[in-house]
């Protein structure tokens, strides 16, 4: 793991601060648990709001149990108390409730939040409910700095088929019009050799390649949002931390793949 034995390491007390809002994953394969571990493998430090527990294994869910709202502002009121998250990522919010607890704190804030809209999981359960996706979509991509949809979350989200490079690139450039942040649509799910993200913030538009690491992968839109959460809170531009996220994943990949 080249790119993460290279990085610069500091002391704990010096290192920046990014914060994770997701889902408590029980197989330990996404959600906050694969984000601290991203966090901690970039060399920053990490503080959670666990959105909700889950019973799943690599290949279904069997139970969600979702966290109060009320509760949702006393994790996010406590993550800001000390050290201050200098960025923040949410996966997994599970409802309408969360959604609007994350959007109602957000508002008053100036750190950047990448939302990776987890509308689903790599099974086929639901993990947003179709009241928190018009929360989501009216509250709180309005005040995230990047959203981060993989085909299926940027066709609901931009009403648009996304078939393609193509497709990809007008899905960004969709969703910036629509909720006015910047986007990532990921390609990990199109066939083919390489895996392709597509980037656009409103000026510079970018196509990011890796090979593809063949496998049943989980938790890659998790350490993807999470690097790029990572990067911001050390203090890089979003351009930055988003082809640095991109060579993360595909580095992490790689070492779990044995190459």
């Amino acid at each position: 793991m080249g790119y993460i034995r290279n990085l610069p390491r500091m002391p704990a007390k010096q290192q920046p601060v990014a914060l994770t809002i997701a889902g408590m994953d029980s197989s330990g394969g996404a959600g906050v648990a694969v984000d601290l571990a991203t966090f901690a493998a970039i060399g920053v430090g990490g503080r959670s709001v666990v959105t909700a527990v889950t019973a799943q294994s690599d290949k279904a869910v069997f139970g969600v149990q979702g966290t109060r709202p009320a509760m949702i502002t006393a994790q996010l009121e406590a993550a800001f108390q000390g050290r201050k998250p200098k960025a923040a990522k949410c996966g997994m919010l599970f409802s309408g409730g969360v959604v609007e607890a994350v959007a109602d704190f957000w508002g008053g804030l100036r750190v950047p939040l990448v939302v990776d809209p987890v509308l689903a999981s790599s099974s086929g359960g639901s993990l947003l409910s179709a009241g928190g996706i018009r929360v989501l979509r009216r509250r709180l991509l309005p005040v995230c700095r990047l959203v981060t949809p993989n085909l299926a979350e940027a066709e609901v989200l931009t009403g648009l088929k996304v078939r393609g490079r193509e497709g990809m690139a007008v899905a960004a450039r969709a969703l910036f019009e629509k909720y006015g942040c910047a986007a990532v649509v990921t390609g990990g799910h199109l066939k083919g050799r390489e895996v392709v993200e597509m980037f656009f913030d409103g000026r510079e538009e970018m196509t990011l390649v890796s090979g593809r690491v063949k496998g049943n992968w989980r938790g890659t839109g998790c350490r993807f949002s999470a690097a790029v959460a990572a990067g911001l809170a050390k203090g890089d531009s979003l351009a930055t931390s988003v082809a640095e996220a991109k060579e993360f994943v595909s580095t992490v990949l790689k070492t779990i793949d044995g190459r």
